[in-house]
């Protein structure tokens, strides 16, 4: 195996964590507004802070998750390969 397999596997893996990260800011959005779905930047039903508050949460799982998910594909590939994928 070489660097240019470990692209295409980022590329899934980071998919998959998106979706995945989706799923926990639904989850948690939930959970703490009570709501199903997050409000959008332009709802006028909801705050400045509400809508704020929402995309700062989203960021942070989204954040969490990315990275969660780019580490777990650099140590798998390197557990596969030998190799650390920015070497």
């Amino acid at each position: 195996m070489n660097k240019v397999v470990y692209k295409p596997l980022s590329w899934a893996v980071g998919a998959l964590g998106g979706l995945l990260a989706g799923q926990v800011f639904k989850q948690v959005w939930m959970r703490a507004a009570g709501e199903e779905d997050a409000p959008d930047a332009t709802d006028r039903d909801y705050t400045w802070r509400q809508v704020i508050i929402a995309a700062a949460v989203q960021g942070a799982i989204f954040g969490a998750v990315k990275a969660a998910t780019e580490r777990a594909g650099a140590v798998g590939y390197r557990k596969a390969t030998g190799d650390w994928p920015d070497d």
